[in-house]
This record gives C-alpha cells, structure tokens and sequence, in this order.
C-alpha cells in the first residue's frame, strides 16, 4: 500500500515539473506560403492539370528504369529502389463535342531531363486511353465519349535511371499537341 502511495506521488512531481518546463519554454509560430491556382477552359482548349512527377528513388549499383503508367501505378527493373509515393502522372484535360475527333501528338518521342548528374532519359509516354497507346510525334486520333464535350486524360512515361545515379532533382520539358478536327 506504501508503494502504491509513492508511486503517485513520483508521477505528481514529474507531472508538476513537465508542467512548469512547457510553461517556461518560449512560443514560437512560423508561416509559410502556398499557391492556389483555378483554371477555366474554353470550347475547343485542352489544358496542363498536373506534370509528369516519377517520385522520389535510389540509384543502385545497377542501371534501371521506372515506368509510371496511366492508371498512377509505378514500377522498377534493375538497381532502382523506389521511396515514398509522391509519384504522379500527368494530367490533361479539354473540351470539345461528344464525338469529335482529336488527334494527340508529342514534340519528341523521348526527351532528357537534367539535374547534377548525368541527364535521364524519358521515353515510351503512353496515354490512358482505352486501350492504352503510346504516344509519339505521329497522331494518335481518339473521340470524344463524354455527352457534354468534357474529357480528361493521363499520360505516363518510362524514366532511364544510370547505375550510381547522383542524387538530386532533375526536371526537363515535353510537348503534348491536341488538335480537334
């Protein structure tokens, strides 16, 4: 029973110390800033959502690749290890009439992108339609199913990841041309 007794009264000075150590400590506060960002769409428009983001990977000892597909599903060959899952795919969308043509075309079939290692190359872009089809600089024709004209679609890619590639952050640019007939 003795015990039982010391043992509160331990926890009521520890709790009373605590206490009087957060009440001492100074406040702090910090702000930081975001962007919001709208986008209206015209007739007749197609517009960037979101860019081609492969996430966050180690380089091994063994050259790879990492393949974003479509659907946001992402996978690796070879010494590549992949972190975390800020992966994306891109994301495009347009509006037209329902069951206009539109053919999708790239400005390249592969480009680089760089960063403080050597550049990385990024090829087979493949688009999430149904069924899928890789995308190059020669137009893909599809129709617009949505009644009210609207569609969206993805786009992902295979990245080429060196043996021992340095770490870092590597970006690059691509061009995706639409064209409603």
């Amino acid at each position: 029973m003795c015990g039982a007794k010391n043992r509160s009264f331990k926890t009521a000075i520890l709790a009373s110390a605590l206490g009087a150590f957060l009440a001492a400590a100074p406040a702090h506060a910090d702000t930081d800033t975001t962007t919001s960002t709208a986008a209206i769409l015209r007739r007749l428009e197609f517009i960037k959502i979101d860019d081609l983001n492969f996430g966050t990977m180690y380089a091994g000892t063994t050259a790879g690749t990492v393949t974003l597909a479509p659907n946001g599903t992402r996978t690796k060959t070879g010494g590549v290890t992949l972190h975390g899952t800020s992966h994306k795919v891109a994301e495009f969308a347009g509006w037209g009439t329902y069951n206009q043509r539109v053919s999708v075309s790239l400005g390249s079939n592969s480009i680089f992108i760089t960063g403080p290692g050597p550049a990385m190359r990024v090829r087979t872009f493949v688009i999430g339609s149904t069924p899928t089809a890789v995308l190059t600089t020669n137009p893909q024709v599809f129709r617009i199913a949505s009644t009210n004209g609207l569609f969206q679609f993805p786009v992902g890619a295979t990245l080429e990841v060196a043996a021992n590639q340095p770490a870092g952050t590597y970006t690059g640019n691509w061009n995706i041309t639409l064209n409603y007939q």
